[in-house]
């Protein structure tokens, strides 16, 4: 009963039905499971796939197992500010294309994508469209047209090791996994009831908080945006500055290392990252970044979390300008 109540709590905010939602491990899990049983569904229209190429890192990995597997893949470029046109987009498809995904904003830069102008190419096309929804849910609304959906508990302050796949009726979708009764023979394994009790609970709480919350977010991070370049030499700010995710800001110090950074300001009591968002253990070049053509070195990102008040950003930007000089003089830069 209580996973029954959580699924139809879920499938309301989302707008879909209850049967069309299942619980998984993880967002990541969604997204394989979305991209690669939807991909075995609908193997004899064709072994087609189109991604874009500031993709999160999970669906970059399903379409390389796909690609090993004799599948073929085309990897949409960005802007400047890592958003896909839907022209280009549109231009990837062939008649043999079996799946198209794109996330519905960029987790690194917050960039929004244009989900509804690729959606309506798609369905013209007869395509389904997977969307990477896990930094949108429970902050803004994400466009309708999508065949196939996957969000993470914790994005928006739910519990860890619990993710959502929607898979739309009427979408062929076949396990890519030794079938189970559970979940509508989509996710095998017993399912985590009570963090899927307290992920109903936290994405009503956030979707009901997302106007106020995101407009101060969007407030604070404009104030980021604009204060940074002010207060530190050679920074460029990345991502859209409008058509973005109001709680993520992104910037790139020049003669830096981002992990310099990263280490410093947890010394000063703030949690950012660097690198690229969903790989940081890695330490590798943000991918993300790096197909928009922007800098990578030195990066930071900031994700304001639930709480965040005007008095920690004005601390913020009142110990990251002593930093990064503290740092450019350890590594020989005086300017």
């Amino acid at each position: 009963m209580l996973l029954d109540q959580a699924r139809s709590r879920i499938a309301s905010l989302l707008s879909v039905r209850p049967d069309e939602l299942s619980f998984t491990t993880s967002g990541t899990q969604a997204v394989h499971l979305a991209v690669l049983g939807a991909l075995a569904g609908r193997r004899r229209v064709g072994r087609h796939l189109v991604v874009s190429a500031v993709e999160h890192s999970s669906v970059l990995h399903a379409a390389e197992a796909h690609e090993r597997d004799g599948g073929a893949v085309t990897t949409v470029p960005v802007d400047l500010y890592g958003r896909v046109d839907p022209a280009a987009f549109a231009a990837a498809l062939r008649p043999d294309t079996a799946l198209t995904c794109l996330q519905s904003a960029n987790h690194e830069v917050g960039t929004v994508q244009p989900v509804a102008e690729v959606a309506a190419a798609c369905r013209a096309a007869g395509v389904p469209l997977f969307v990477d929804a896990a930094q949108s849910l429970g902050r803004v609304a994400v466009p309708d047209g999508w065949s196939l959906l996957a969000g993470s508990a914790h994005k928006f302050g739910g519990p860890p090791g619990l993710g959502l796949l929607v898979v739309r009726k009427g979408t062929r979708w076949r396990s890519p996994l030794p079938e189970d009764e559970r979940e509508g023979r989509r996710v095998p394994g017993f399912e985590n009831v009570p963090a899927a009790a307290a992920t109903a609970a936290t994405l009503e709480a956030a979707t009901a908080e997302s106007g106020a919350a995101g407009a101060l977010h969007r407030e604070l991070v404009e104030r980021i945006r604009a204060e940074v370049p002010r207060l530190v030499a050679d920074v460029e700010i990345v991502g859209d500055p409008v058509r973005r995710l109001p709680h993520l800001v992104t910037f790139s110090v020049l003669y830096v290392e981002g992990e310099a950074i990263v280490t410093e300001l947890d010394r000063l009591g703030f949690e950012v990252s660097s690198g690229s968002s969903c790989t940081a253990d890695s330490l590798r070049p943000s991918h993300v970044l790096e197909a928009m053509g922007v800098i990578t070195h030195g990066n930071v990102r900031v994700s304001l979390p639930r709480g965040a008040t005007a008095a920690d950003v004005d601390r913020f930007l009142a110990v990251l300008p002593e930093a990064v000089v503290r740092l450019r003089r350890s590594a020989g830069v005086t300017s």
